[in-house]
């Protein structure tokens, strides 16, 4: 072979083509594509990373104090006194969370989060038992949030209720869309809203503090009817508070997206994505305390018509005038594009766990605009389909939230609290791949690994708890689904992981010798319904595999028989035609019956090769006036052994 650009003599050959994509609807949707070297101008910044990984955590401020009221209205309004104690315990769960997932961040530049956490120090199946509950968790989070973000709406425009799903999936479109056009351009679009939420909430928060140390704050004007979730009981009781604080922590979801999508940070990234989760973590602990606080302060109550957040703002600003407006407005946009965390981290997630061979290949591939493309569209269909089953209702879908991404928590935290163990057991100047062959980062000793392992370790175990109390407090209300989903996800993983396995298995070239030379015959079956300019190319095509060739027509109206007959003794040239009745008129069944008595008298060295005359119209919508025969023998013949099927393409101008 002669290389073009050198004229050396040589069997390998490097090209490149300038063949760029064809230009189509999707380019108006997300963008001109992209080339693979553009990769790197595709990364991100702090600033934009805050507004891209961390819209999740930052927005379950606005539901969070909410979900908390919710549980405790069970015991009276008496109750609501311990949402600000509980907020408290809940911010220092945040801190030991943060701290650990600092470490995580610079230990794992490469992303993955618990994920890669937990395969390299704990093993594959508790990895895969973190993924399970990280996939889950993300496609929740997608779900309650826009539900979340519909509900303030609602809150502002009460005749909208009915219209709260069709609402919310149309949301969750809109998100998706954005976010295929890939991750520079999503944080770009949705930068402003998230710091404007974030501006409007410390205004709030800020009037709110002044007002009530000036004495002129007062209480929600009109408060809507309490809803509560259960059982009403008398007396405040622990599983009351336990309960109220597993509702509470969904304030802390979102914080581990960051950790899984390292990779979209410029350089340095992993000092980059750690600066960014210490502004989330300082943010989102300092708005979920003031809402919490001036909650309390207003006696707000919760509401399935009227959100928490609706009745501080017009207590605060004493009445529905620009700034609630403008509050609500900043609020709701923030709930819905916190839906951005989620498609940041699902399609990386899965992108990593397909490569490492647990879900379809597929996710691995980069559409147009560099993003995973396949990962982004699946989650959004998971989404709505939860949206629609649960009615865009917030306080069925919590339950459900939460219980995963603490799960993970405890099995991040615990993995490197084990890898700070084997850190330390290491000599000064000696580094150790371990299990070199699948581990993601090479172990050397650590400085202060005891003091490490001790801050995982103590992470680990309250988490471990939050992940109990979880369980237990939530499992009439619908945490048992996701307990029960997650074992289905884990057999799927193991499921996929042995059909890769086994195909790479049979596929493997290793102890693979040189094979046998071809001593083959083909047997040509050449299916006709007609005999025309395109049959008549398929039997040209036919003569040149092999002599021994026959022609099959299905007779399905004697009529037609005839006409076949006469035409191939003139045309035909001397091929032997095979006629096989068919008095119900099936057309399929009778060709595999007779390839089939074929296949049966088959001798070892002989391959059967169906070749099948196949139209092109000059137009496509044309193909549907014809049968598609070479498809339907391909599904039928695929997996038979011995068998080709070959199409003969007829162009007809």
């Amino acid at each position: 072979m002669i290389d073009p650009e050198n004229n050396q003599d040589t069997s390998f050959i490097h090209r490149k083509t300038a063949i760029k994509p064809s230009r189509n609807i999707s380019h108006f949707l997300i963008g001109r594509p992209l080339q693979t070297s553009d990769a790197p101008h595709q990364t991100i910044g702090k600033a934009i990373g805050l507004a891209v990984f961390a819209s999740d955590a930052l927005s379950s401020t606005a539901y969070a104090t909410q979900e908390i009221l919710v549980i405790l209205a069970a015991a009276g309004t008496i109750a609501f006194g311990y949402v600000f104690p509980i907020s408290i315990v809940i911010v220092g769960l945040l801190a030991i969370v943060v701290i650990s997932y600092e470490q995580i961040i610079h230990a794992y530049p490469d992303g993955g989060g618990a994920y890669v956490v937990a395969y390299d120090n704990l093993g594959r199946f508790p990895a895969l038992v973190a993924a399970a509950a990280l996939l889950t968790d993300y496609i929740l989070t997608v779900s309650v949030s826009i539900s979340s973000g519909v509900a303030q709406i609602v809150s502002a425009y009460p005749e909208l209720f009915v219209y709260r799903v069709p609402i919310a999936v149309a949301c969750v479109i809109f998100i998706m869309v954005i976010n295929l056009r890939g991750v520079k351009e999503s944080g770009a679009a949705f930068a402003f809203p998230s710091y404007f939420f974030i501006m409007m909430m410390l205004l709030t928060i800020g009037t709110g503090l002044f007002r009530m140390l000036t004495g002129t704050l007062g209480a929600v004007v009109d408060p809507p009817e309490i809803e509560h979730f259960g059982e009403a009981i008398t007396g405040v009781t622990a599983f009351l508070l336990l309960h109220a604080f597993s509702s509470g922590t969904a304030a802390l979801t979102g914080v581990e997206a960051i950790s899984n999508g390292i990779t979209a940070f410029k350089e340095p990234r992993s000092r980059n994505a750690g600066i960014t989760l210490i502004w989330m973590a300082f943010i989102l602990g300092l708005l979920f305390m003031g809402i919490s606080f001036l909650a309390r302060e207003i006696h707000a109550v919760p509401s399935g018509t009227e959100t928490v957040i609706s009745q501080l703002a017009r207590t605060v600003f004493s009445g529905q005038g620009l700034l609630y407006l403008l509050l609500i407005i900043g609020t709701t946009v923030i709930l819905i594009l916190a839906a951005n965390t989620a498609f940041a981290g699902f399609p990386r997630l899965s992108a990593i766990l397909a490569t490492d061979g647990f879900m379809p290949r597929q996710l691995t591939y980069r559409g147009s605009r560099l993003v995973y493309s396949y990962g982004i569209v699946f989650l959004a269909g998971m989404a709505c389909l939860l949206i629609i089953l649960f009615q865009a209702s917030v306080t069925r879908l919590i339950p459900l939230y939460a219980i995963g991404v603490f799960l993970s928590f405890t099995l991040a935290q615990s993995g490197m609290a084990r890898r700070w163990w084997r850190a330390g057991h290491l000599k000064p100047d000696e580094s150790q791949p371990d299990n070199a062959h699948e581990a993601r980062h090479i172990l050397r000793y650590e400085k202060g690994w005891s003091l490490k392992m001790i801050s995982n370790g103590f992470g680990a175990f309250c988490t471990a708890i939050v992940t109990l109390v979880f369980a237990i407090t939530k499992f009439r209300d619908g945490a048992w689904i996701v307990l029960l989903l997650m074992p289905v996800l884990i057999s799927i993983f193991f499921w996929i992981y042995r059909h890769y396995a086994g195909m790479a298995s049979r596929l493997s070239l290793e102890n693979y010798g040189e094979p046998p030379p071809y001593n083959i015959r083909h047997r040509v079956i050449v299916p006709i319904s007609s005999v025309h300019q395109g049959a008549l190319a398929a039997l040209r095509y036919a003569r040149m595999l092999s002599d021994d060739i026959t022609a099959v027509h299905i007779s399905t109206e004697p009529e037609d028989t005839e006409k076949v007959r006469k035409k191939w003794e003139t045309w035909g040239r001397g091929t032997r035609l095979v006629i096989v009745d068919s008095p119900y008129r099936l057309f399929m069944e009778p060709l595999l019956g007779y390839i089939d008595e074929i296949l049966s008298s088959r001798q070892a060295n002989e391959t059967i090769t169906i070749v099948v005359p196949h139209f092109v119209p000059a137009k496509k919508v044309h193909n549907a006036l014809h049968m598609q025969t070479a498809e339907m023998l391909r599904r039928a013949l695929l997996a038979t052994p011995g068998v080709v099927i070959t199409e003969v393409p007829y162009q007809i101008p």
